[in-house]
Formats: structure tokens, C-alpha cells, sequence
């Protein structure tokens, strides 16, 4: 069987001057070289046989194009969804179920190492240093010059009561021979009742006779009447250190005030009144020398409201004042 060979009439026929192209036959596209020579050629052919010779190979693409669409199947669009037999959406999102815990493991403390058992604190370490004083007791009788500094006293106007000794050993406190100052002389008190050995006792009546009460006239024309003390024996160690104080046997006192025959009071502090500091001045200059040992506002912060007196005993007697 022979096929049908279209006739003549369905053939196209091309324009006069158009180059003929078989379907399905590629076209060598021209070389970069040629192409300012193919394309003045196609100016050319186009100006000769006018725009519908040259829109020829653009109606066969199209019509090739076209061809090839009808050869590809179309993707069929999915069916519209009628919303019969699906499920319907949960009024509330569900919640995920939760995994059960997993224990993780506890973080174990850092590996310290074995410190060796603390000793308890050496007792030693909490005591006093030794002084030889500590050991000072009462004889059955009284020493001779304990005898005479009472006589001494008695002579000077000093009113006193015997005292009984007063020791701690545990601590070193010790006053074998104390006495409780009543009054420094005839005319001058001292408040309140102030114990003290006999010697430091002596040693202040004597300075308020020949140096506090003519200083008192000199500035402000009064006599001394009284002075206020603020410590005497107190067993107790210096502030800070594992030193016995002077305190600690009755060797140091702390006076805060003096008061005059018109009723002033003069009072110990870091700044007191112009008058009243020249009088205070003058009172703890003077005491260097016969004490040992004076302190007042300036020293340090312990002594800022009274001066310290005491005869604590130094090498080649030397005296610490500030």
C-alpha cells in the first residue's frame, strides 16, 4: 500500500527568494566570525523580498512551538475538594504529648581534697604575756614601804581606804597592797571612788597639788575642786594585744574632767574651747615626767576623751607621751 501523498494544494508555497527548511532539520546557527556577515546578509534579503519573507522562520517556530504543546499532556489539575469525608479540624490545636523525664545525673561537688584535722587553738596562744608583777602577793605583813606611802599620803591631805588585794591569776591581774582614793588633798575630790596601788596613788596627788591646781588659778583665777576619772584598776589586757594594761595593777588612771571652786567644768576631748584647751595643754605637757606614760585626744582613738596616766615601768626610766 502506497501512502497518500498530500496533494499540491495543501503544500505551502514560500515566498520567492525564502530559503526552504525542512521540518526537523536543525539549523547551524553561524559562527561568531560570520555574524556581522549573516547579519548584514539578512538586512540585505529582507530589503529584497520584503518583512513577510523574513517573518517566515518565526511562523514556522510558532507553529513548532505549537506542535510540541500538542505532543506534551497537559498536568491534570487536581479536583476542587467537595469537603465530603474529610475530618474536621479540632476546635483546639492538640498538645504534643510530653516525653517523660530523664533523670539527669546530679552534678557531683568538686573532688576536695582531705584536709588533715584542725588542731585545737594552743591555750597558750589566748594568754597574757607573762609579767612578773602577776605573781605579786600579799605578805601576812604589810612591807615597810607600803607603810610609808601611806604615811606619805596622810601628810599630803589624801583621804584613802584600805583596800583588800585584788588578784586573778587565770589572767595576771594583781594589786597586792590597794587603796581607794577618796581625795587628792584637803581641797581637792576625786570621783568616783578610785582604787589604785599606793605608789600611782601618791603620784596623783602630788601632780593635782603641784600642777593641776596652779594651773587651774592661773588660767581661769578658780581653785580645783574635783576630778572626774574615768577608769582606774581594771584587769583587763591593752586594747588589741595580749599585753596586761597598766590598769590591770592599779598603776594607770584615766581622768575625763576637771571642775573648779565657780563651778566650770573643763572636759577632755579633741576640741575643747580655746581657754580650756591652753589649760589642757599645759596640764598634759606637765605630766610627762612624773607618769611614765601619758596619752590623750591625738594619740589614737582609745584616749580621745581623757588623758592616761600611768608609771608603767621602762628601761633607763624613759617616758612615752603623746
Amino acid at each position: 500500500t502506497q501512502a497518500s501523498l498530500p496533494s499540491p494544494a495543501d503544500v505551502p508555497v514560500p515566498e520567492p527568494g525564502t530559503p526552504i527548511i525542512q521540518p526537523g532539520i536543525p539549523v547551524p546557527e553561524p559562527r561568531p566570525a560570520d555574524a556581522p556577515k549573516a547579519e548584514a546578509a539578512k538586512t540585505e534579503e529582507q530589503k529584497r523580498v520584503g518583512p513577510k519573507a523574513a517573518e517566515a522562520p518565526d511562523r514556522f517556530k510558532e507553529e513548532k512551538s505549537h506542535q510540541e504543546k500538542q505532543a506534551r499532556p497537559e498536568p491534570l489539575a487536581p479536583e476542587p475538594s467537595t469537603g465530603e469525608n474529610e475530618p474536621e479540624p479540632p476546635d483546639v490545636a492538640p498538645t504534643p504529648t510530653r516525653k517523660p523525664d530523664i533523670a539527669e545525673p546530679e552534678a557531683q561537688p568538686p573532688t576536695v581534697a582531705p584536709q588533715p584535722p584542725q588542731k585545737p587553738a594552743d591555750a597558750d596562744e589566748e594568754k597574757m604575756l607573762p609579767d612578773p608583777r602577776s605573781a605579786d602577793v600579799p605578805d601576812e605583813k604589810m612591807p615597810a614601804e607600803e607603810v610609808a606611802c601611806r604615811e606619805r599620803l596622810k601628810t599630803l591631805g589624801v583621804e584613802f581606804e584600805e583596800h583588800k588585794a585584788e588578784s586573778q591569776p587565770e589572767i595576771g591581774c594583781s594589786i597586792p597592797y590597794p587603796i581607794v582614793l577618796k581625795t587628792l588633798g584637803k581641797s581637792i575630790a576625786i570621783a568616783p571612788g578610785t582604787e589604785l596601788n599606793c605608789k600611782m596613788a601618791e603620784a596623783t596627788a602630788r601632780f593635782a597639788a603641784d600642777v593641776i591646781q596652779p594651773a587651774a588659778k592661773a588660767e581661769f583665777g578658780a581653785d580645783l575642786k574635783s576630778i572626774g576619772q574615768a577608769s582606774a584598776f581594771v584587769c583587763r589586757p591593752r586594747n588589741g594585744t595580749r599585753k596586761l594594761s597598766e590598769h590591770a595593777f592599779g598603776n594607770a588612771l584615766d581622768i575625763a574632767s576637771f571642775t573648779l571652786s565657780d563651778g566650770k567644768k573643763i572636759e577632755v576631748g579633741p576640741a575643747p574651747p580655746e581657754k580650756d584647751a591652753k589649760f589642757l595643754n599645759n596640764v598634759r605637757k606637765a605630766a610627762c615626767g612624773p607618769f611614765k606614760t601619758v596619752l590623750g585626744p591625738g594619740a589614737d582613738a582609745d584616749h580621745s576623751l581623757h588623758f592616761h596616766l600611768d608609771l608603767e615601768p621602762r628601761r633607763h626610766g624613759g617616758t612615752f607621751c603623746q
